[in-house]
């Protein structure tokens, strides 16, 4: 749907009312050489007609504006924000228009590096200015800065913890510490060489970005898919959810002091890894994903006979955990997420079932998981009991698709070889683990990449973790950190 700018904004309230849908991407693109506009996007999710309802606006060149969207549908902010500091686009009237990635400290005002004719400022540092947390007053309120460098090997964030007393009534996360101008990596090359550049996206999600960017090149040629290719795919995305739930868990029997599981966690986690280098030669199923299909096949039987061994022990760590005491007194109550407040946020993904909302790509676009019988894990109370019984429950779905699919795997070819250069754009998506993981793919008249927007399901659920521990204390953190278990790289595109 393409409407005049004046009407922008009354269109995309009544798709986010009619569908009962998020924003889910909210993206701008540099159209001025081929339209002379900025073209304007806001992507929402037809569940019932299993597809994307895309309302599309053309801003002027010149000082170019649009109403936001914020007061009206929270699950946008993010976006205008990032919309402001890339293209110069001023999202007017909107709740929050600080930056996200290009903070203040170092890059100067005036510099739009998704616009076509950027070029890098002549030097950045100090430029004096100070990016200002929100400040809450009042008698015995006190502040506690995290970040951004922390112990370990995770990434860079800054928490901005404001209490009163014990409980947080206030958290604030300021990301964007490792941008990397990923999607400015993109532009002029031609797709087939850049499979390789959304493997590293989320270095976890390596498999889920390399399928939701091959699913949207796909729809732009029209490519089919062969249904082994089809199965293969839906294997490998549930290995990799498999992997990264077994370190989540483990992850938060950590964050309490319960290291035995923790332990027994990190021997499932290697088993599956060493399964998947077995399997096609990465641990973490990189090199896999090919517009067409896939680039390797499986040993079936191999599948088969080292998941039982998996399944076993996390049978076990299941049982230590549901019978220790002291650990669901831990987990039961802290990082609660209320469903409302997690639909006013757009929250997707694992981080939404845990609050109620049974929402999950899987069962949408997916025709081998609705084959196989899949059943999302959805959970109602969203503290982070939820989101663990969550993984625990999407964990041994995994497995038993997993063991579904070499069982069942048909014959045929690995892919549909087709060159992947037509002019055109679609939306790729893939249920990664952590949940949906969106493409949009611009082909321009040269066969060469003119425009990719990734939202990584981390980007947004950030959000909701600063609102899941308020009221907590700040030692129940590291948990409600965990049950999410979000990623900074992939927030930092």
């Amino acid at each position: 749907m393409i409407v005049i700018p004046e009407e922008f904004k009354i269109a995309c309230l009544k798709e986010h009312r009619e569908l009962k849908s998020p924003v889910m991407m909210l993206f701008a693109a540099d159209e001025r050489a081929s339209a002379g506009t900025f073209a304007l996007r806001c992507v929402f999710l037809d569940r019932k007609n299993k597809e994307w309802a895309i309302v599309q606006t053309n801003l002027p060149a010149e000082k170019p504006a649009f109403p936001s969207l914020s007061k009206d549908m929270y699950s946008s902010i993010l976006f205008e924000r990032e919309i402001k500091e890339m293209f110069g686009i001023e999202p007017v009237g909107g709740l929050d228009l600080r930056r996200l990635a290009l903070h203040n400290e170092v890059w100067p005002e005036g510099y739009y590096p998704l616009r076509k004719d950027f070029k890098a400022p002549d030097r950045s540092g100090n430029t004096a200015e100070k990016f200002n947390f929100t400040k809450v007053e009042g008698e015995g309120i006190f502040e506690v800065p995290v970040g951004p460098v922390h112990a370990g090997i995770i990434g860079p964030g800054h928490f901005h913890f404001s209490c009163a007393g014990e409980p947080i009534i206030n958290l604030e996360i300021r990301l964007g510490f490792t941008h990397k101008g990923t999607e400015k990596l993109f532009e002029g090359h031609s797709p087939a060489q850049k499979i390789g550049l959304s493997e590293c996206i989320a270095g976890d999600s390596a498999f889920a970005h390399s399928f939701a960017y091959c699913t949207a090149l796909e729809k732009i040629n029209g490519i089919s898919v062969p249904g082994r290719a089809s199965y293969l795919r839906a294997l490998f995305l549930e290995l990799e959810r498999m992997y990264n739930h077994a370190n989540d868990i483990g992850g938060m029997a950590t964050d309490v002091g319960f290291s035995f599981p923790a332990a027994l966690a990190s021997i499932i986690k290697e088993k599956i890894l060493r399964l998947n280098d077995a399997l096609c030669g990465s641990r973490y199923l990189k090199g896999i994903n090919i517009p067409g299909g896939v680039a390797k096949d499986i040993d079936r039987k191999l599948v088969i006979e080292k998941i039982k061994p998996i399944v076993r022990d996390f049978n076990e760590l299941k049982n230590i955990l549901y019978s220790n005491v002291s650990f669901m007194d831990r987990v039961e109550g802290p990082g609660m997420l209320r469903k409302k407040t997690a639909e006013d946020l757009g929250i997707t993904g694992l981080a939404a079932r845990a609050s109620g909302i049974g929402i999950d790509l899987r069962c949408l676009f997916s025709e081998v998981h609705t084959t196989c019988g899949f059943k999302p894990s959805v959970e109602e109370t969203g503290d982070a009991l939820a989101r663990l019984t969550a993984r625990i429950n999407e964990f041994e779905e995994s497995a038993r698709l997993v063991n579904f699919i070499a069982d069942y795997l048909p014959d045929g070819n690995l892919s549909s070889p087709a060159e992947a250069n037509k002019q055109g754009s679609a939306i790729g998506c893939a249920e990664g683990w952590r949940g949906p993981v969106l493409y949009w793919v611009s082909v321009d008249n040269k066969g060469k990449l003119d425009r990719v927007k990734i939202v990584d399901p981390s980007f947004k659920n950030w959000a909701g973790l600063s609102f899941a521990v308020l009221g907590d204390i700040i030692p129940d953190f590291p948990l409600c950190n965990k049950s999410f278990d979000l990623s900074y790289s992939g927030g930092d595109l």
